[in-house]
């Protein structure tokens, strides 16, 4: 989540878009490096076309900018094999502050968790049980390595041994009688430089003999563990130094829980919490593709980062992307009417215009800055301004829009004018989309009034088409209207070449008799001279709905 977000609205239009690409390497000219253009739903054909003329990447599409796990885990975490010993492990453990780590096996597959307590179990094991408390899994390589020794004679030293842990700390006489309860092949000794106790546990066969204080067997003993094939290690620590470190070579795999939850790297931070609330796993593993990609504790979830966003061409939570309620909104570039849902907790960059379009507050910033856009993002930001204004016809338009779009010409390597009628003849939302995806194309949804309602908007030359799918159109509205669970849903429907437009209706709220325009037919009306939905139809909307009393369900 490293990487700031220049996001427009849902259902994105060619200006969102373009806005979000043009703001996004303004931004990466002057002070964010890390600003990245993207948006939550695919461009319609028009905005495809002005990207191809311009020569530039659509957005990256990103549905939901809610943290997922594997923003707030450990990466290439510290692990443990499961053939690793009691020592190696700890130490890992102490030295990186560590109460759990993942244990993986041959494959590089996580098989479990090994956690502290556990470790410290493993140690003590067998408590005061004369026979369990002296009993080890390990290698001889192993226990060589863990008590810094070296092999006076080895024999099978890799071999993994159920030891018997015996320390010739008393007489002779009676440490020969303890030896011989157990078996001479599991009997690992222990011994200083005390040839009355080395003597007979050679003669006896034992596994391994340890001489501790750094002493070594005599030429004689030492042809005896030869001729007896007895391993011996030299060991530089005293017997009590020694014996803990034997301890501590125990191979972990008797410990490692291997019933443990996993959590998928996708999973939304939000997800998670509930997924392990009641487990008293102390670390959960992340997996992708069964590979093991990080770790992460309950505390991890707290506080979990927050993604940067810049809002371009709207400034409403309910048209944002999903997740936008929990990000960090440094910055809003706009030129609607100020909604009530946006909240900060620290002072923001707003910049909001009653321009045609935000492409021209963008290209305004970059004139301002000095800077010179290359020609793609000149004819970026002049699509966004061409769309959203009708090529000047708009009554959004302003003197600015005439301004910065005279001086985008400079840049742009095509006539604008001639742009402008080949943009508008490409893309005809009733020819090529579904009635679902036209009442979607250019949805934002709006809450005002105390009513919650959505507005729709496509630009055709002519209303042919519109008159031949009115029916389905209708019906996809209605659809759309139950489904956002909103009061209504309204489809304004723009005739290019006449400025008008005719709007349709899923249902008519109370006190839409007062519309005063022309009903042409149930909740079809005719809108001469409106083809603005920011100026023109929401504010009549808003009137409408403010002089009505809110009717409960």
């Amino acid at each position: 989540m490293s990487s700031l977000l220049v996001f427009g609205h849902q259902n994105p239009d060619t200006d969102a878009i373009c806005s979000a690409i043009a703001y996004a390497d303004f931004l990466r000219a002057t002070t964010r490096p890390d600003a990245v253009a993207a948006c939550c739903g695919t461009p319609n054909q028009r905005t495809e076309f002005a990207l191809r003329k311009a020569g530039l990447q659509a957005p990256r599409i990103i549905m939901d900018i809610r943290p997922e796990i594997e923003d707030v885990c450990t990466r290439n975490p510290i692990v443990a094999r499961h053939d690793e010993v009691f020592y190696d492990v700890y130490e890992r453990m102490q030295e990186d502050g560590l109460r759990a780590i993942p244990v993986l096996d041959d494959d590089n597959q996580i098989m479990g968790i090994v956690s502290l307590l556990d470790l410290l179990e493993l140690m003590f094991s067998g408590g005061v049980d004369p026979v369990h408390s002296r009993e080890l899994s390990s290698t001889l390589s192993k226990v060589n390595a863990v008590v810094g020794g070296k092999f006076q004679h080895a024999v099978s030293p890799d071999q993994t041994d159920d030891f018997v842990l015996t320390v010739g700390a008393m007489s002779a006489g009676g440490f020969t009688e303890r030896m011989t309860r157990f078996p001479a092949e599991r009997l690992l000794v222990v011994s200083g430089d005390r040839p009355t106790i080395q003597l007979p546990a050679l003669e006896m066969g034992v596994r391994a003999l340890v001489v501790t204080g750094g002493y070594e067997l005599s030429s004689g003993l030492m042809q005896l563990a030869e001729a007896r094939n007895v391993s011996v290690i030299n060991s530089p620590y005293d017997t009590a130094t020694t014996t803990m470190r034997i301890k501590a070579a125990q191979h972990i795999s008797s410990i490692i829980d291997t019933n443990f939850m996993t959590v998928p790297a996708r999973m939304p931070v939000a997800a998670v919490r509930h997924h392990i609330f009641r487990s008293n796993q102390t670390i959960f593993p992340i997996v992708d593709s069964g590979e093991l990609v990080g770790v992460f504790s309950k505390s991890d979830l707290v506080h979990p980062p927050q993604q940067e966003l810049v809002l371009v061409d709207h400034n409403e939570l309910s048209q944002a992307v999903q997740g936008a309620e929990d990000a960090d909104i440094v910055e809003v570039l706009d030129h609607h009417r100020l909604g009530g849902s946006l909240k900060s907790s620290r002072p923001i960059r707003l910049t909001m215009e009653p321009v045609g379009s935000t492409c021209t507050l963008v290209a305004r910033m970059y004139r301002q800055a000095k800077i010179d856009p290359n020609p793609g993002i000149a004819l970026c930001m002049a699509s966004g301004m061409i769309s959203d204004t009708l090529m000047l016809r708009s009554p959004t338009t302003t003197d600015t829009d005439r301004d910065c779009l005279e001086w985008l010409q400079q840049f742009c390597e095509v006539d604008l004018n001639e742009y402008a009628d080949e943009f508008f003849q490409v893309g005809s939302a009733l020819r090529s989309c579904t009635p679902a995806e036209v009442v979607r194309e250019d949805c934002k949804e709006f809450h005002d009034s105390g009513r919650r309602f959505s507005i729709s908007q496509i630009e055709e030359i002519g209303f042919d088409l519109f008159w031949q799918r009115k029916g389905e159109m209708a019906s996809a509205l209605e659809k759309l209207a139950s489904d956002s669970n909103l009061e209504f849903s309204a489809l304004l429907v723009t005739d290019i070449s006449s400025n008008g437009s005719l709007l349709l209706m899923s249902s008519e709220p109370e006190g839409w008799e007062e519309i005063n325009y022309p009903q042409l037919e149930e909740k079809l009306y005719q809108l001469d001279n409106v083809v603005s939905r920011k100026k023109q139809l929401l504010p009549l909307i808003s009137s409408l709905l403010e002089a009505a009393p809110v009717v409960a369900n």
